[in-house]
């Protein structure tokens, strides 16, 4: 049952990955200028969906669809391992692309879309409330709500200390991974919100070394934040 429900969560995985590179692309537009309408070329974009190909000469575009695939898959795939059959694992799963997509994004022009983060944070909380009442659920709704107003309090108040350390929408951001680590109790809040920093200070301090940054240079957290939610995730999952 449980190889079923991983490769299961793989497929889905695959599958809305396959679908994330022209929101990637549309979404990857520098602080301050609107989202992408048009292709490289200049031809405008149906659509949020689907594979980067202009639609009309079908140039590609944008991320692998691949990789992007890929990678969702395995995030899926690891989170169904962890929670097995438990019914809060049908939220992981829809909420997984969204964390890629940010991630994604995030990586290519350091920000993150409001659009998403900010529904991010409703839909979580909205669907672990449902799930709240269904039978054989290992969380907490309380717990994930005042997760998600700690964390979120939390990284408002490095913004308001370190402006240039902290980006609003990292904030903003806080407030959906706070309420998904929520759900499994503090430990695992306190577990993903340090494996976040600990994972983003692992990459800075590389970067350094590497000669490919100095102690002030920015550098994009919400894929950490988002990394340490999942590893967060993962263990909280698992021991629940």
């Amino acid at each position: 049952m449980t190889v079923l429900l991983v490769l299961a969560a793989a497929l889905w995985g695959a599958a809305a990955g396959a679908f994330l590179p022209t929101a990637v692309y549309r979404f990857s537009a520098p602080a301050g200028e609107p989202w992408r309408d048009a292709c490289p070329d200049g031809h405008p974009l149906r659509g949020w969906l689907g594979r980067a190909r202009c639609a009309r000469d079908r140039t590609a575009y944008g991320p692998s669809a691949t990789l992007l695939a890929a990678v969702t898959a395995a995030v899926c795939a690891a989170l169904a391992a962890a929670t097995g059959t438990r019914p809060e694992l049908a939220v992981w799963l829809l909420l997984a692309p969204a964390g890629v997509l940010l991630a994604t994004v995030d990586l290519k022009v350091r920000r993150l879309p409001d659009p998403l983060t900010l529904p991010l944070a409703g839909a979580a909380l909205a669907l672990l409330g449902a799930v709240s009442f269904v039978p054989e659920h290992a969380g907490d709704w309380l717990h994930a709500l005042l997760g998600a107003l700690a964390l979120g309090g939390g990284y408002l108040v490095l913004f308001l200390i370190n402006p240039a350390g902290m980006g609003f929408g990292d904030v903003k951001l806080a407030l959906g991974t706070g309420a998904v680590l929520g759900w499994y109790g503090w430990p695992t809040v306190l577990l993903g919100t340090f494996a976040g920093f600990l994972l983003g200070a692992l990459y800075g301090g590389a970067l350094v070394v590497a000669g490919r940054a100095n102690r002030k240079t920015a550098i994009a957290f919400g894929p950490f934040l988002i990394m340490g939610a999942f590893l967060g995730l993962l263990i909280g999952a698992y021991t629940a």
